[in-house]
């Protein structure tokens, strides 16, 4: 896994290495190991690497031997052995071991097709000397990020935004239109990002810029087909048929130069793809995991479990408050976006726990929540249809507060209230993201902390509306299990769990995470799956479970989802750091104009006299520090440092 980043002038103008250089820099947290670049006329290409494959001969750029096409790739092909071969067998002739240089001939006997051979997480450029153009990629589901924008004639693209803001004519500000669709989904709708006029490219699109046009095309969607099998198609073969498809996913992810380790988290799916590890890497088996001093929190019971059943070695990483607020600024400037709850500073520590530890690869079980039914979200979705088929049912709303046992004041509520919070109406029911709305709309609740300057900035623009606009024209006919499905795996997949709380998190500490349940052919296989085999009646992840009987511990398979959670508000208001106190000062409210200052007092009053437990207060507390330092970081950074603002540094100090 690397960093990557590029320059493609306009009016004959020259690249500049200088500016390359700077650009890479930024990324060397990404690529420790080696750093290249390279120039042809108006184009230039940079690469900051970590090595995991060919160690010695991977080194990018990578040229073509006739220096026609060059190559600045992040990510991993796994099937590149496979591809290799295909590629020898039609004449081409290979100088290093390398998946770079596999792509790169790949490209060059199939050209903008190439993507559709690929098994893997990538975001990559490749620059045609020839026909003067600059070819992107980015993985299917999203894994690695890839983000560009115009500036001063010029295009510029780098795997992080903090790379084009070393270049002084890229502007520095937030998108307003941006915070308010994080302030309701929780994440940006590509392409736009938390700042204005930069643009990231969609998962499963490559793009082309050639003559100062830009071509974005998709080359991958996902497609539900839950009819696709018959009904004499038996669960027993299709529980083998998933187990195959992970068991070669796997172990095409463990092909690596380096060691190779697992997350595991005590859950279903972590432990899985740790059990998988241990049938092909044997006693090579490493897993690490993050455990928390609170134990509303804590899974370390089950993770000690799994280790046990597994017999391998492990490593914890032990998270308190204290922990959490100490990482939070480090973790926004590696986020770059506002984030609403606290969960990505354990991830982040967990990665520093594997480097430390010798290893720059992990195994983890992201994707298998989204693609196979493990979301509470879909549970609740089946519940809420289920009252509205008899909202004078009182049995039937006591089945939402058993979802939610954690949720304090959720266990309070009337039935009134719960059908009002949770949407159970027949109106509600034709909503194309009826599974969503009472997420959404909490979350949107938070924008009552914004300043009268950003509402009227937003103005009348509607975050559903230009998401219904985004959806592809057979959502409407997917059954409504799938809508929930593919709002979660096209949304908070890509532009949370995978960024904030993946690749960000893990490349912080220059380790490459890798994510079997995300190969296409898994994905592709799951959404044929009818809806009852991933959640049968309310039983989550039906089919996984079976898939995994016998290779993990029984109360692992069988226990109830425990979503990962971090302590939120209480974690960054309750310690006394002298960061959040001014992000959350009146003075510094004002300075910056996103947030109204007295509601933010009335906030943090709350918090102060412990009347701070509703999930809405604890996101605004994380949101409203998560933006400060946003800004402070990236907006307005301090004078001669590099975009980084030392003095965030010296404020992560408790006050005495």
């Amino acid at each position: 896994m690397c960093g990557i980043s590029g320059i493609l002038q306009a009016h004959g103008k020259l690249a500049d290495p200088g500016r390359l250089i700077g650009m890479v820099t930024a990324l060397s947290h990404r690529g420790p190991d080696a750093r290249g670049v390279y120039c042809d006329r108006e184009a230039g290409l940079a690469h900051a690497r970590l090595s995991v494959i060919d160690l010695e001969g991977g080194g990018q750029p990578m040229s073509t031997v006739d220096g026609k096409l060059t190559i600045t790739f992040n990510g991993e092909i796994f099937n590149y052995v496979e591809l290799r071969e295909e590629l020898i067998q039609k004449g081409h002739k290979f100088r290093t071991r390398s998946d770079t240089e596999v792509l790169l001939h790949l490209y060059q006997q199939e050209g903008e097709e190439c993507v559709q051979k690929l098994n893997g997480q990538w975001a990559f450029a490749i620059w045609d000397a020839d026909q003067h153009k600059l070819f992107l990629s980015r993985d299917r589901m999203g894994v690695r990020p890839l983000f560009y924008t115009w500036a001063d004639g010029a295009f510029l693209f780098a795997s992080e935004i903090k790379a084009l803001f070393t270049c002084p004519e890229v502007e520095r500000a937030l998108d307003l239109l941006g915070l308010d669709q994080i302030f309701t989904f929780w994440v940006t709708l590509p392409p736009r990002t938390a700042f204005r006029n930069i643009s990231q490219l969609p998962p499963g699109h490559s793009m082309v810029v050639q003559e100062g046009r830009v071509r974005v095309q998709s080359y991958w969607n996902l497609e539900y087909a839950p009819d696709s099998y018959r009904a004499e198609d038996a669960e027993n073969r299709l529980t083998a048929d998933l187990l195959d498809l992970l068991l070669d996913a796997t172990r095409i992810r463990l092909r690596s130069d380096v060691p190779v380790g697992t997350y595991l988290s005590g859950g279903l799916d972590s432990t899985l793809i740790a059990a998988l590890t241990r049938s092909l890497a044997g006693d090579r088996l490493r897993t690490f995991s993050v455990s928390f001093a609170d134990g509303e929190f804590d899974e370390s019971a089950y993770q000690r479990e799994a280790c046990a059943f597994l017999r391998n070695q492990h490593s914890e990483r032990h998270c308190t408050q204290q922990d959490i607020a100490a990482a939070f600024p480090e973790v926004i400037w590696h986020c770059e976006q506002p984030i609403l709850r606290t969960a990505p500073a354990p991830l982040f520590l967990l990665s520093q726990l594997v480097r430390e530890n010798g290893f720059k690869v992990v195994l983890s079980g992201e994707g298998a929540d989204e693609t196979l039914g493990g979301y509470d979200v879909f549970k609740e979705a089946k519940v809420r249809r289920f009252w509205a088929r008899d909202l004078e049912s009182r049995r039937r709303p006591l089945l939402l507060k058993r979802l939610y046992p954690y949720l304090e004041d959720l266990q309070k509520q009337s039935p009134q209230y719960l059908q009002r919070f949770f949407r159970v109406t027949p109106s509600d029911l034709v909503s194309p993201w009826f599974s969503h709305l009472p997420r959404w709309e909490l979350t949107a609740k938070l924008k009552m902390f914004f300043s009268e300057e950003v509402r009227q900035g937003i103005g009348t623009s509607d975050a559903m509306e230009r998401l219904d606009r985004a959806l592809p024209p057979s959502f409407a006919s997917w059954l409504p299990f799938n809508q929930a499905e593919y709002l979660e795996a096209t949304m908070l997949l890509p532009g949370y769990i995978l960024s904030s709380q993946g690749d960000r998190m893990a490349m912080a500490h220059s380790v490459e995470s890798r994510h079997p349940f995300l190969d296409h052919r898994v994905v592709d296989f799951a959404a044929k799956l009818p809806p009852n085999l991933k959640m049968k009646v309310l039983d989550q992840k039906h089919l996984l479970k079976q898939a995994a009987s016998g290779l993990i511990p029984a109360s692992v398979q069988k226990r109830v989802k425990q979503p990962y959670r971090a302590p939120d508000g209480q974690a960054l208001l309750g310690q006394g750091w002298d960061y959040v106190k001014e992000y959350l000062s009146p003075e510094r409210l004002r300075r910056d104009g996103i947030f109204h200052p007295a509601a933010v007092a009335a906030l943090v009053a709350k918090f102060a006299t412990g009347r701070a437990h509703s999930t809405k207060d604890n996101m605004a507390a994380v949101a409203i520090v998560s933006t400060g330092l946003l800004i402070d970081q990236f907006i307005h950074p301090h004078p001669g440092s590099s975009l980084w603002h030392p003095q965030l540094l010296e404020k992560c100090t408790t006050s005495s």
